[in-house]
């Protein structure tokens, strides 16, 4: 863990932060979008049944293939939203520890 406090490592994280910040937002946006995009897709579904009761409707739209291929894009868009925040507190965290070392680093030589 040392070697990753080291100067190259955090201006690597640095880096990372910088360089992934558009890369993150596109992330968080496309499963925003999809979330929302979850109503509109189960209203048009439900549409296709319109001469049954609401719950039927429900249970057929949600049911339908259609849904099911929306919620595994739903879900990729969840996994790359996550593995891209994690990615970032991972980077600020190793910046932060470096922090920590430094200020106890000079502590000891006072």
């Amino acid at each position: 863990m040392v070697s990753l406090l080291n100067e190259d490592g955090v201006q690597n994280a640095i880096d990372y932060l910088v360089n992934s910040s558009d890369e993150a937002a596109q992330a968080r946006a496309n499963r925003l979008h999809l979330e929302q995009g979850l109503k509109s897709k189960k209203a048009e579904l439900m549409k296709m049944y319109i001469g049954s009761s609401l719950g039927a409707q429900e249970r057929e739209a949600l049911a339908s293939a259609e849904y099911q291929e929306f919620l595994e894009a739903y879900k990729q868009a969840i996994f790359i939203d996550e593995k891209c925040r994690h990615k970032r507190n991972a980077a600020e965290a190793l910046i932060e520890a470096r922090r920590s070392h430094s200020a106890n680093y000079r502590a000891m030589k006072i």
